[in-house]
């Protein structure tokens, strides 16, 4: 008897065991088994995707060769709370590697902040961000630049009740203009929220983030809208 009860639990144990083992995926018997995608990562990568399809048809804008070796000065300047703007150039130069590196690539001509710093007075940059006519010319006629590519970068704080800690969103504006203060193109780069005091920086990483979305989108409306403009020196 004991050995006959034994034999039975025996063979109810086997067949629960491999009753159980048919249940579990990923075991031989489950051949061609595939983990779930991440849905995070196919978002991203979707998100990638579109960002390289809007580079793409941006880049593919004709430009005629006769605007392309055009001189574009390019400035950045960053708005504080009280709303006074900030645009000592040699702040910025990590943000201006960004777009000019992009600029360069396509063929276009700029400035180094250096060359800006030397040949245009910082009043006159101050009261181009201050959207002066008058200012813009004068700056273009010192330079003899064809085209000026404005950067201002903005901030918004505001505490996150949830996470408890304050939180910056920062975004960037580029407005080219003409040397006779026509506007040519625009683009910004926004969208993004992060947390921690330093603007500047925060700014940088959302450019880079961007960058080349930006970019493209400035070349297909320079492409586009540029009309050579002369910018004789001052005398």
């Amino acid at each position: 008897m004991t050995e006959s009860g034994g034999c039975g639990d025996l063979r109810r144990h086997a067949r629960l065991w491999l009753w159980a083992l048919a249940l579990v995926p990923g075991l031989t018997f489950a051949q061609g088994f595939k983990f779930s995608p991440d849905p995070g990562a196919d978002r991203q990568a979707a998100e990638a995707a579109a960002r390289q399809r809007i580079v793409a048809e941006n880049l593919s804008t004709p430009c005629k060769e006769s605007i392309r070796n055009k001189k574009i000065a390019v400035i950045i300047g960053e708005q504080q709370s009280n709303g006074v703007v900030v645009a000592q150039q040699q702040n910025y130069g990590p943000h201006f590697q960004v777009i000019n590196s992009r600029l360069q690539a396509l063929g276009l001509r700029t400035y180094t902040p250096e060359e800006i710093r030397r040949q245009i007075a910082q009043a006159e940059i101050d009261a181009y961000f201050r959207n002066d006519p008058d200012a813009a010319l004068s700056a273009a006629k010192r330079l003899s630049a064809n085209f000026v590519l404005r950067g201002l970068i903005t901030a918004q704080s505001s505490y996150n009740p949830i996470v408890r800690v304050n939180q910056v969103s920062v975004g960037m504006g580029f407005t080219l203009s003409a040397a006779n203060g026509r506007t040519v193109a625009n683009a910004a780069a926004s969208d993004a929220s992060y947390a921690g005091p330093d603007v500047s920086a925060m700014a940088l990483t959302l450019l880079n983030e961007q960058a080349d979305v930006v970019v493209s989108q400035l070349y297909s409306q320079y492409c586009r809208n540029a009309e050579i403009v002369p910018a004789k020196p001052a005398k």
